[in-house]
């Protein structure tokens, strides 16, 4: 489970900001935490603010360093046998500022492993800036340690210790390292084991963004593993489906391949539907259902696969095309153990206020971004949240009402719409 995501110079973020996933000793929905090892453990966060307060670019951080640690390989200048020109994938930094416009941009993790697996806490990130990798470490900590962290390695520049790694191979990592290239995504290439666990915990994780157009139809596209053949599979969507819109009874799957590429196939989906006025059935394709039943269909093969794999699953704006009450039943599925056997976590962004009346979430779990005067993004907690006279926020208000009136900041700054007006 993620324990702590801090991250910095990063689009609208400039200065040190932390994502935190770890319970503070409050006593409301303590069925919430998710005990392991000595960590307790937070399976939601939500991430309210303003339009243009950040709070998209907390995933976006986050997606930034999954992209990077999965895709490095490809960076280097020896990233293949054509020599074609490096994808490396730049950071972009805060850019109001002489400073940080130049500097490097910094992404860590705390996440801890299974008690199955041991229960390890590992700790890794790497800083880069516009050539590449300035800095990147990777430490653990094991159950029974009361003590810090251990070294597995640390990098600086051409500086190189590779102490908690096997000594046949350290040369391997030497040798191939480019300035470009994580060592965690070269040695899970070399089957390192202690390097391709943290590579794979990356890519166990799911983003979704409704936000932007183009990544909206691409997820439109997914289908769940298996579906295509599979009719027990077919039969698990058909559940989920009823959970919110028992209209639709089952599926019609066509496999329709092209007549140049037996590889290069489409699957067509109609859903089935009861027809009002007999017992047999009609069928429609699917993307002329509505628009919400479609963005439930494509949240589910990432939905699928977290809560399979324990990954975190981000979601910008969750809330948007979707009844309030089946984003309640979305939140609520990572908040019940018997669905969430394996503590998958969510963190999704919002501008739903009535998530914050304080039946449904705790105050660690709600989180504001907000961007000041000079256009820095903040993050910070509820909990954490002091008002003007320095007292924390208890857990009797009325969180949605306080901060519609703008008790917790996060909130638009608004005007009339003079230009409207007739001079």
């Amino acid at each position: 489970m993620l324990l702590q995501f801090n991250y910095k110079n990063f689009k609208s973020f400039r200065d040190d900001t932390t994502l935190d996933l770890t319970a503070t000793k409050i006593s409301e929905f303590n069925n919430h935490v998710v005990s392991i090892a000595s960590e307790k453990v937070l399976p939601v966060a939500a991430i309210f603010g303003a339009n243009a307060s950040g709070k998209s670019n907390v995933q976006e951080a986050f997606r930034y360093m999954a992209l990077y640690v999965i895709n490095s390989l490809d960076y280097g200048d020896e990233a293949d046998s054509k020599k074609k020109k490096s994808k490396f994938y730049k950071p972009t930094p805060f850019l109001f500022d002489t400073n940080s416009k130049t500097s490097e941009s910094s992404f860590e993790v705390y996440f801890i492993d299974s008690e199955i697996n041991g229960a390890k806490t590992y700790n890794y990130g790497f800083t880069v800036d516009s050539k590449g990798v300035c800095e990147e470490w990777l430490n653990y900590k094991a159950k029974s340690s009361r003590g810090d962290f251990k070294r597995i390695f640390y990098r600086n520049g051409k500086e190189l210790d590779f102490s908690g790694i096997p000594a046949k191979s350290q040369e391997n990592l030497k040798i191939a390292l480019e300035k470009e290239t994580l060592i965690v995504s070269l040695g899970a290439k070399l089957k390192i084991s202690k390097l391709k666990f943290i590579r794979d915990w990356f890519m166990h994780n799911d983003f979704a963004d409704f936000g932007r157009p183009i990544e909206n139809f691409f997820l439109s596209q997914l289908i769940p593993d298996g579906f295509a053949e599979n009719e027990k599979v077919q039969k698990k969507v058909v559940d989920y489906f009823a959970s919110f819109d028992p209209s639709i009874i089952g599926f019609n799957v066509e496999v329709l391949k092209s007549d140049n590429d037996d590889e290069d196939r489409h699957i067509r989906i109609d859903a089935i539907h009861k027809m009002i006025d007999s017992d047999q059935t009609t069928s429609i394709p699917l993307q002329h259902e509505s628009a919400g039943t479609l963005k439930m269909f494509a949240l589910y093969p990432m939905l699928q696969d977290v809560l399979e794999t324990g990954g975190v699953f981000f979601i910008d704006e969750l809330n948007a095309r979707l009844h309030p009450l089946l984003v309640r039943a979305f939140i609520i599925a990572f908040l019940n153990p018997d669905i969430n056997t394996n503590h998958a976590q969510l963190i999704f962004t919002s501008h739903d206020s009535w998530q914050l009346n304080g039946n449904i979430l705790r105050r660690d779990e709600i989180w504001f971004a907000e961007k000041d005067s000079n256009g820095v993004s903040n993050l910070y907690s509820l909990a954490d949240f002091v008002d003007e006279d320095g007292v924390k926020i208890r857990k009797d208000e009325n969180y949605e009402k306080n901060y519609l009136l703008g008790k917790y900041g996060a909130i638009p700054t608004l005007r009339d719409f003079d230009m409207f007006k007739e001079e």
